[in-house]
C-alpha cells in the first residue's frame, strides 16, 4: 500500500514544542495531512513513555496505532562531546521495534545524563558510542543521522560536525544506512556528494506544533511494518521508496551564510568575497548549508546519481492559501478556507501532489487553485533563509501581494 510517513518529530515534553503536541493533536494533524505513518518522538522521555504505552495499540508488526494512525517508536539525542581537541555537536534520530527495546536504551542512555531534563536529551556521549550502545541493544533498530548539514547541530554541520561520516561514527559506520537531509537541504543537494549515494535519504518535519507534521516526508509503497520498512531503507529500493516531500531548502533557516544579528546574508560566493567575515561587526559568518555542501562536494550542481530516490518540492498548503488571500498564515479567514478546501478533497496531500488540474481548478477559488498549481511547477521565489532566519517565500511575485507586508514562514 502507499502512505506517507514523518518519522522525526517532538512532544509536548520538548524545549519550545506545542502543549497540543500530544498523540491526540498528533493523530488529529496526520488525518488532516494524510499522514499514515508517524515518528512519536521522545521516546527517552518518562512521562511521554507513560502516555505512548497508555493511547497506542500494539499492531503486532512493530508499529502502534491510535485510531487509524500508525506509529512507530522514535526519539532525538543530542550528542556534546569532545574529540581529538575539538567539540562536536551532532544530532540522532533513533526509530526503535518495540517498547522492549525502549526501556533497554533509556536505562543505558539514563547513566549517561538525565533523560528528563528535556524531551530531546543533551548527552555528553560520542556519537559513535551512542550507535554502538543502540545497535548492540537491538540491531533492529534505525539510526539515522539528524538534519545532517545544519551548522550547529549535526553530522556535516559547518559549525560542530564532521567532513566524513567515517569520521563521526567509526566502526558503526556500516550499519547506518539512512540519514537525514533536514529543512535546509534537498536530496540534489546531497547528490552532489558521492559518499553518500549508499544512503536513503529521508526528510521528516522535525515538527514541534501539531499542524506543522509533514512539512516534509516520505511517501512508501509497501506494508505497513516495521521490519519492511527497515528492508526498505536499508536497500534504498526504489520500488517501494518512492519520493520524499521536500521544502524549497532555501525556505530553511540555514541554507545561505550570514549574521541575523547584523542582518546580512550572504550566498557562498559573497562569503567568499569577504573572507567569512560580517562586513558590520567583523565577527565570522554563520556557514549555511548551501555553502559547506560546496565545500565538501566531489560533483557539479544537478549531477544525479542513477539509484536516487526521486522528490518533490512542496510548500504547506496553510501558506498558498494564505498567499492567496493575502492574509497572515495565523487567521480565522486562512484557517476557515483551508478547512473548506480539505473538506472536498479530503487531505492537504491529496490537494497538493495528486489531485488533477481540472479538478482543482472546479474545487478550489481559482487564486488557491493557481497557487498550488505554480508551486507543483516550482514557479517560486524565495529569499534564502540564513543564521537561523527562515527564507521569505512567495508565489505570486509582485502581483501577489494584496499585503503591503510580505508574509514570512512560521514553521515552529
Amino acid at each position: 500500500m502507499e502512505f506517507i510517513a514523518d518519522f522525526h518529530i517532538h512532544s509536548k515534553y520538548s524545549r519550545a514544542t506545542s502543549r497540543e503536541m500530544d498523540i491526540q493533536h498528533i493523530a488529529e494533524w496526520a488525518k488532516l495531512k494524510g499522514i499514515k505513518l508517524m515518528g512519536t518522538g521522545d521516546f527517552t522521555h518518562h512521562l511521554w513513555l507513560e502516555e505512548l504505552r497508555r493511547n497506542l495499540e500494539d499492531a503486532a508488526n512493530g508499529l502502534y496505532k491510535y485510531h487509524d494512525v500508525y506509529f512507530v517508536l522514535s526519539s532525538e539525542i543530542s550528542s556534546i562531546y569532545s574529540k581529538k581537541g575539538r567539540t562536536y555537536r551532532i544530532h540522532n534520530v533513533i526509530l526503535a521495534p518495540s517498547f522492549k527495546t525502549v526501556d533497554k536504551i533509556n536505562e543505558v542512555l539514563s547513566r549517561h545524563g538525565n533523560l528528563a531534563s528535556d524531551g530531546r536529551p543533551i548527552l555528553g556521549m560520542d556519537a559513535e558510542d551512542l550507535a554502538r550502545i543502540v545497535f548492540d541493544i537491538d540491531e533492529n533498530c534505525i539510526f539515522i543521522p539528524g538534519h545532517i548539514w545544519t551548522p550547529w547541530f549535526s553530522l556535516f554541520g559547518s559549525m560542530s560536525g564532521f567532513d566524513k561520516i567515517e569520521d563521526c561514527f567509526g566502526k558503526q559506520t556500516d550499519k547506518i544506512f539512512a540519514l537525514e537531509t533536514g529543512l535546509s537541504s534537498d536530496p540534489a543537494m546531497n547528490w552532489r556528494l558521492s559518499a553518500l549515494d549508499k544512503f536513503s535519504l529521508v526528510s521528516n518535519s522535525d515538527s514541534h506544533s501539531a499542524s506543522k507534521i509533514g512539512r516534509e516526508a516520505n511517501v512508501f509503497d509497501c506494508e505497513l511494518d516495521y521490519q519492511t520498512i527497515r528492508e526498505v531503507l536499508k536497500t534504498k529500493d526504489k520500488k517501494r521508496f518512492l519520493y520524499t516531500i521536500e521544502f524549497f531548502p532555501e525556505e530553511g533557516k540555514y541554507h545561505f551564510d550570514g549574521h541575523r544579528l547584523c542582518g546580512v546574508r550572504y550566498s557562498p560566493k559573497e562569503t567568499r568575497e569577504h573572507q567569512n567575515k560580517c562586513p558590520k561587526c567583523g565577527r565570522s559568518l554563520t556557514v549555511g548549508v548551501m555553502n559547506r555542501v560546496e565545500q565538501l562536494a566531489d560533483r557539479p550542481e544537478g549531477f544525479v546519481p542513477p539509484e536516487a530516490i526521486p522528490y518533490k518540492n512542496m510548500i504547506p498548503f496553510e501558506e498558498i492559501v494564505a498567499e492567496a488571500k493575502g492574509l497572515g498564515k495565523a487567521t480565522q479567514g486562512v484557517e476557515k478556507e483551508y478547512y473548506a478546501c480539505l473538506a472536498k478533497f479530503g487531505t492537504e496531500f491529496e490537494i497538493l501532489l495528486k489531485a488533477p488540474k481540472e479538478a482543482l481548478l472546479k474545487n478550489l477559488p481559482a487564486r488557491i487553485a493557481e497557487g498550488v498549481l505554480r508551486v507543483r511547477a516550482g514557479k517560486v521565489s524565495i529569499k534564502a533563509g540564513y543564521d537561523g532566519e527562515y527564507g521569505i517565500i512567495s508565489i505570486f511575485g509582485d502581483e501577489g501581494k494584496q499585503d503591503k507586508n510580505e508574509q514570512q514562514l512560521s514553521l515552529f
